[in-house]
């Protein structure tokens, strides 16, 4: 852990309330059975920066023999970053990845023309009671890159920049920040921090990305005199020095953002991209259900079910 001098806090009296573009309440999806709350997309908002979906998974308490069991699902256009901050799952994808998350870590997966993967919770963790709370995103490519090869990345809590200041520690999850920068594989500009603030301390988010939006996932923060609990995404006006702070009881959020993508995106199911045609045929290919010579391929190991095309 290391003190970054660019996280330097300005006065959050300076910035008044037409600074926040949007603010944005999650509604409640449901997730295999285990509840999610989206914020992105919303009716007001697709994108922050590359971002297209948000996701926050929990907190939830699992009892024994209970677990999540998210079937194999396939994507185009997008990548995925999950991210914990308790318990554990399995991932698995068809390109033979085989990963357990815990907190602290970042799995990174990027579908491109098309890959294939489900999440569920281990063996090990259906033994007992388990809590589960993380938050899971979808970042949608760079045109150019929609077509790309899939490919999986884990990376380990130990290889994250890890910030501190006077009440802040922040773990830069993907991108560049004050400085550093994650080690995971990007097509664009972006940044993702995980950030926890001390009982009224003050947290200038980076100034340097032209979108940047911030998710409370515990306590509350003030924003030119406005309290914004947890379960509140606020976007803000891009070229704004922001400072956010927060409440007596401390926050934690994540802060995120980047340079936001040449147009708007086509999203259906789990299908991102800038073309309806390349939708129209990952729709295809998914309900022929051509596993060994069709586009997708279920996850080595978990072949026994899939989800199928919703209306099929």
């Amino acid at each position: 852990m290391s003190w970054n001098p660019a996280l330097t806090p300005g006065s959050p009296d300076d910035i008044g309330l037409d600074a926040i573009e949007t603010v944005i309440i999650p509604r409640a999806r449901d997730l295999g059975g285990f509840e999610v709350r989206r914020a992105l997309p919303s009716p007001r908002r697709q994108m922050v920066g590359p971002f297209i979906f948000f996701d926050q998974m929990g907190p939830a308490e699992l009892l024994t023999h209970q677990g999540i069991d998210v079937r194999p699902h396939p994507h185009i256009g997008l990548g995925t970053v999950t991210y914990l901050y308790r318990g554990h799952f399995r991932h698995r994808d068809s390109l033979g990845t085989d990963q357990v998350i815990r907190p602290g870590a970042v799995n990174w997966m990027v579908a491109g023309r098309g890959v294939t993967h489900s999440e569920r919770s281990t063996e090990e963790s259906r033994q007992a009671p388990q809590s589960l709370f993380g938050i899971q995103t979808w970042m949608a490519l760079p045109e150019q890159d929609e077509d790309r090869a899939p490919m999986f990345e884990h990376h380990g809590p130990e290889t994250l920049p890890d910030i501190e200041a006077d009440g802040v520690r922040a773990r830069l999850i993907l991108g560049t920040a004050y400085g550093e920068t994650a080690p995971a594989t990007l097509f664009s500009e972006t940044f993702y921090l995980d950030v926890t603030l001390a009982p009224e301390a003050r947290f200038p988010l980076p100034d340097d990305h032209e979108d940047r939006g911030i998710y409370v996932t515990q306590g509350a923060i003030t924003v030119a005199g406005e309290t914004y609990d947890a379960g509140r995404m606020m976007v803000f006006r891009p070229g704004d020095r922001i400072t956010v702070q927060a409440g007596p009881q401390g926050a934690r959020l994540m802060a995120l953002g980047g340079a936001t993508l040449n147009g708007p995106r086509h999203v259906w199911w789990n299908f991102v991209s800038s073309s309806t045609e390349r939708i129209d045929a990952a729709k295809q290919a998914w309900r022929a259900a051509d596993w060994s010579k069709g586009a997708f391929a279920l996850p080595p190991g978990d072949e026994d079910e899939f989800i199928p095309l919703p209306g099929s």
